[in-house]
């Protein structure tokens, strides 16, 4: 069965229907474990950028970082969410793109916390 085509919104109609869009992914986001918790690192996080971060740059470095982590995560949880969908046999492809999407989470959170690290001790030692 296939849906129906797609009405096409034009103006704040469209943005409206784009933003609800946005909302349930965010909503479909908290009902994973990990993005959970890198929401309520978020929550003290970004906060404390504007503390430890000396210049607008800084801050928004530090808080770019928290934010990129939990994008990452969202578009693992899509890659998942398709492949799982694909199909529940295993499958070398199946297996080969969740493993690139926690990489990328894992690269992502290594950046993080990299560049906290670094501000921190930056902020600690001068």
């Amino acid at each position: 069965m296939t849906s129906p085509a797609p009405r096409k919104r034009r103006g704040l109609a469209r943005l409206w229907h784009a933003m609800r869009h946005s909302v349930d992914g965010l909503r479909a986001g908290w009902h994973e474990p990990a993005f959970r918790q890198e929401a309520l690192a978020a929550a003290v996080l970004m906060p404390a950028a504007y503390w430890l971060g000396r210049t607008w740059v800084e801050v928004a470095l530090l808080i770019g970082v928290v934010v990129l982590l939990m994008v990452v995560e969202l578009l693992n949880t899509a890659v998942e969410s398709a492949v799982d969908r694909a199909g529940s046999e295993w499958h070398a492809l199946s297996k080969r793109a969740k493993d690139m999407g926690s990489a990328a989470v894992l690269l992502a959170l290594l950046l993080c916390v990299g560049v906290w690290g670094f501000a921190l001790w930056s902020r600690i030692a001068g």
